[in-house]
């Protein structure tokens, strides 16, 4: 099943942020405990129930909460599957500077942070010296998100969920937070409730190519010629010291922007740049030397990857169906070239419209081509 997460962000102080602050602390001390636990094991467990037998104890000693400890426990395995997958050497692997707590099951409610009527979570905290109390947390709910939460509640939807702190200081003598509850629903469960349309009768194809400050979209016929191009532009998120989460958002505008284009011009199917395959070419490049600067690795891969994922999610809202295709041949290829000569094309626009002949090609010989909803964990 695939799963998609909505981030809902909000601001507490007081005795509530001291809670939230301290399971926040907790946790991840508890997770750098397993982590170097898991490090020094010779073997380690090839289940969940493995792991969780394993590391259970000694982390319960930190955060004694048992779902905020298999929260831990699914995050350490979590890295060490994607090390196994990548090739990375385990032992060589940190933990970054992030400060969040999470339940890892899947349930209604959630226990640990339960979604109430009146779009508040009552989250369930372990001060520091391990006492349990819960808090009430009250996020902006941006507008279009209210009904969803509101099915969550009449369907009893099961779900993940996890409090992320992105920042904390004391104003006027209070201790305040800066966060964001985070809730993972499944796929088909965010589409039935967000569509914006439920239909399209569109008989066009279209190729997408991601960069850092803009989404380039080519529309091409069934016989593979360009009806249309147009460019969607959010240069302003790559200033020095823009705000995050303020340049998530204008991103994700401009890809609601891109998909609303494209479906009131008859697009029934857009081709992406399969992003498994960018992680196993970022890891290619890096080896041979290529990292260009300090960015370079988020700003070419992670960044990427993310705005393609956020494409996927939201293409069905628009009854807009998705493929993927292999990157390799996008640019710097014979075909490249002439299609930047043959139509006047930048080469960004030109690797969209190469994306598109690519998937419109392995869609003639098999309609079903790579047409599966991507995993967004």
């Amino acid at each position: 099943m695939s799963y998609v997460t909505i981030t809902l962000p909000f601001n507490a102080g007081g005795h509530a942020a001291s809670r939230l602050l301290s399971t926040a602390w907790l946790f991840k001390v508890a997770a750098h405990r397993t982590l170097d636990m898991a490090k020094q094991s010779p073997v380690l467990p090839a289940t969940d129930i493995g792991w969780k037998n394993a590391f259970r104890r000694p982390i319960y000693e930190v955060i004694p909460n048992r779902r905020y400890v298999d929260g831990v426990i699914v995050l350490v395995r979590g890295i060490y599957e994607s090390c196994r997958e990548l090739g990375i050497d385990f032992s060589d692997v940190e933990l970054g500077g992030w400060l969040m707590f999470q339940q890892a099951e899947r349930e209604y409610p959630v226990r640990n942070i339960t979604l109430k009527p009146g779009y508040e979570f009552w989250i369930t905290t372990i001060g520091y010296g391990g006492d349990a109390e819960r808090v009430v947390v009250r996020p902006s709910i941006p507008k279009g998100y209210k009904p969803l939460l509101d099915k969550i509640l009449e369907e009893r939807q099961r779900h993940t969920a996890r409090v992320v702190i992105s920042g904390y200081g004391v104003r006027r003598d209070t201790l305040w937070v800066r966060g964001e509850v985070q809730l993972t629903l499944p796929l088909d469960f965010y589409h039935r409730h967000m569509a914006r349309y439920h239909s399209n009768n569109g008989r066009l194809y279209a190729g997408v190519d991601v960069n850092v400050d803009r989404i380039n979209l080519a529309v091409v016929d069934g016989g593979g010629g360009l009806r249309d191009t147009y460019t969607f532009w959010f240069r302003e998120v790559t200033a020095r010291g823009y705000p995050r989460r303020s340049a998530w958002s204008v991103i994700g505008m401009r890809v609601h922007e891109m998909l609303r284009y494209a479906y009131h011009h008859g697009v029934k199917t857009v081709f992406l740049e399969d992003p498994g395959a960018l992680g196993r070419l970022r890891l290619a490049w890096i080896r041979n030397g290529r990292r260009l600067h300090g960015n370079y690795n988020w700003k070419v891969s992670i960044f990427r990857s993310r705005v393609i994922e956020m494409v996927a999610s939201k293409a069905p809202l628009y009854g807009i169906s998705v493929g993927y295709v292999d990157p390799r041949g996008t640019t710097h290829s014979k075909e490249h070239g002439e299609a930047m000569k043959k139509y006047g094309l930048d080469r960004h626009t030109a690797s969209a419209y190469i994306i598109a002949l690519k998937g419109l090609k392995a869609t003639l010989k098999d309609p079903n081509y790579r047409k599966q909803p991507l995993c967004l964990l």
